[in-house]
Parts: structure tokens; C-alpha cells; sequence
């Protein structure tokens, strides 16, 4: 029988005593000056020209050669960053969108740290914000999930939007719930215009995000979702934005854990982030990025900055020692 995503996350983060995960968003200008390819001032792959220009095919060639190029660089890094964190960690967050500019070579990339990240041991959360009305849904679904349960190159789970109701959301679910794999639904984002929508307040009182949270909690809570942990293979992503919102919704949520994201470069800090663990100390995870992986630019990292991968490895330390610090004591 497939083991439930809740059970799975819940049983590692026990195993590596960690309610964190580092997230994985690499630039190429960010990169340590060694792995950086030689035309690294770009941000994304870049265009051809037009069909009609003379020079379009050396270009488009040119163009595929520093597409390679910083897809191997991207993923020379990664196995750095993965080899630093995982002894930490139980867990770490792959952005797609910084594979993607990059071409068939950037999602090759992508799936390549994927399959790495399992070597190392790391469950892996896919953060690619899919969703659409049904039958595309379906096909991005297949896409990000669809690989059998012990195919090493697909994630355990994925970040979805709820904008298309259960007709979105649901093909993702059919899948993770047949392979062991998980979903994480945009509840309360990290960014400062989220309010725009999931702050406004409906007819009854409440907000869009404790409405779109009181249907996850739905939809995690039906037949067969949820494990023997109590926790749901459909989980939320929550950032403690407001306090009073988060203690809200992590009431209206028993079932599922979260994906905490902001802390460090965003500005969340532990304080802020333990609202979201149940008062046990589990139900969520907290998710680290710029403050880890680019870590080696931080003054305090200066003196030990030749050797990037121990400053990596030093802020994941000390990440993991400030969610430990507040979290409840009974976990």
C-alpha cells in the first residue's frame, strides 16, 4: 500500500528532528564567481532573432550553447547546495520558474536536482504553482507528479493555486493520493500585495483566505486523505503575514500541514513562523531560501566565503537552530 504524503513528511521531519526546508531559487548572477558561466549577466535565456534575420540560425546555435551552459552551471550548483543542506534538513523546495527560462536544458536541470535530492536523502517539494480548469489541470498534474511512486526524478509534492476550485486542484490530488505524493495549496502567500485578494472580507465576515482555508481543510479531511499521523496528503502554504489571520487559519486547518514560507530574506522571522505548528509542534515546515543558498554574500559569512558550500551548510545550521528554539515543547 502507498504511504500518505502527511505521514511521510511528518515521519522525516521526526527522523532529522527539522521543521524546516531549504529552497532552492538559484540566478546565475548569484552564483559563486567559479560556477558562474562565462555570459552570466543575463537573467534568463536569451531570444533569437526573427526568422528573417540573416544571422538567426548562428544565433539561435549561440543561443542553445549559453542555454547548456547555465543549465550545467545551475545544476553544479545545486548538488553543492544539496550536498550542504541535507545532513540538516528533511526536506527542500525546488523552484521550476528558475530552470524554465533555460529551455529543455533548464527542465532537464530541474529534474536532474530532483533526482539528486532523493540520492541525498531529501524529500522534495516541486514549487511550480499549477492549476487550471480540469482536463489541463489533469495534464499539468501528469506533468509535475505523474511519474511512479519511485521514479527519483519527479517530486513528492507540488504547490498548486486554489483559483479553479476542485476542478484545478483535484487532478493533482487523484495523482498524489495513487503514488504517495503530496499537494500544497496557496492559502496565505509571502508577497506584500497578497491582501489585495485573499484580504478581502466577504458577507459572513471572514476573509478570501479563511475561505479558500476552510475548503482545503475539506478537501484534506475526505475518505482517504488523510494518515495514521493525522495529516493529509493535501497540505497549505501559509506565510505568517498577520498574526491574527495565521492563529485563524491554522485553526481552521487540523489536517494539514504547512508550508511556512518568508522567513529570513522576507522578513518572517521564528517568532512569526511558529503560529503555524500545532501545539504539539507538528503540522508544518518552514521554508528558507535566499538567507540560506546565497549565503556566502553575508557580511557575517566574509571570513569563510572561498569555501561557499560550508557557508550554505553553516546558515542551514543555524536556520534549523532558530525554528527548533520556538517551537512547542512537547514536540
Amino acid at each position: 500500500m502507498t504511504r500518505n504524503f502527511g505521514d511521510r513528511l511528518t515521519a522525516a521531519i521526526r527522523e532529522k528532528k527539522a521543521a524546516v526546508c531549504v529552497g532552492l531559487d538559484p540566478l546565475l548572477e548569484r552564483l559563486p564567481k567559479a560556477l558562474r558561466p562565462a555570459d552570466s549577466g543575463r537573467t534568463s535565456a536569451p531570444s533569437p532573432e526573427p526568422r528573417g534575420s540573416a544571422r538567426a540560425e548562428p544565433n539561435q546555435s549561440r543561443d542553445r550553447e549559453e542555454a547548456g551552459a547555465s543549465a550545467a552551471a545551475l545544476v553544479a550548483y545545486g548538488r553543492g547546495v544539496i550536498n550542504a543542506v541535507a545532513p540538516h534538513v528533511p526536506a527542500i523546495k525546488i523552484n521550476i520558474a528558475f530552470f524554465e527560462p533555460f529551455g529543455p536544458d533548464g527542465i532537464a536541470a530541474y529534474h536532474e536536482l530532483i533526482a539528486a535530492s532523493h540520492e541525498a536523502g531529501l524529500i522534495v517539494i516541486g514549487d511550480v504553482k499549477r492549476a487550471d480548469i480540469g482536463h489541463t489541470s489533469a495534464q499539468y498534474a501528469k506533468a509535475t507528479l505523474g511519474g511512479p511512486g519511485d521514479d527519483a526524478a519527479v517530486a513528492d509534492a507540488v504547490t498548486v493555486n486554489p483559483y479553479f476550485g476542485w476542478d484545478g486542484v483535484g487532478p493533482f490530488v487523484d495523482v498524489a493520493r495513487r503514488t504517495g505524493r503530496g499537494v500544497f495549496v496557496l492559502v496565505q502567500t509571502s508577497n506584500e500585495s497578497a491582501a489585495q485578494v485573499q484580504g478581502l472580507t466577504l458577507a459572513d465576515g471572514s476573509t478570501v483566505c479563511h475561505s479558500v482555508a476552510r475548503m482545503v481543510q475539506e478537501w484534506a479531511s475526505a475518505e482517504g486523505h488523510v494518515g495514521s499521523s493525522g495529516y493529509s496528503c493535501i497540505g497549505a502554504v501559509v506565510s505568517p503575514r498577520d498574526l491574527e489571520s495565521t492563529i485563524r487559519v491554522r485553526a481552521l486547518m487540523p489536517n494539514c500541514i504547512f508550508l511556512v514560507p518568508g522567513f529570513g530574506a522576507q522578513g518572517r522571522t521564528a517568532d512569526e513562523a511558529a503560529k503555524c505548528f500545532n501545539s504539539d509542534g507538528t503540522g508544518a515546515i518552514v521554508a528558507a531560501s535566499r538567507s540560506v543558498i546565497y549565503a556566502y554574500d553575508e557580511a557575517k559569512y566574509r571570513d569563510r566565503s572561498a569555501d561557499w558550500q560550508r557557508c550554505v551548510g553553516d546558515a542551514c545550521k543555524e536556520f534549523v537552530a532558530a525554528i527548533r528554539m520556538v517551537m512547542p515543547r512537547t514536540a
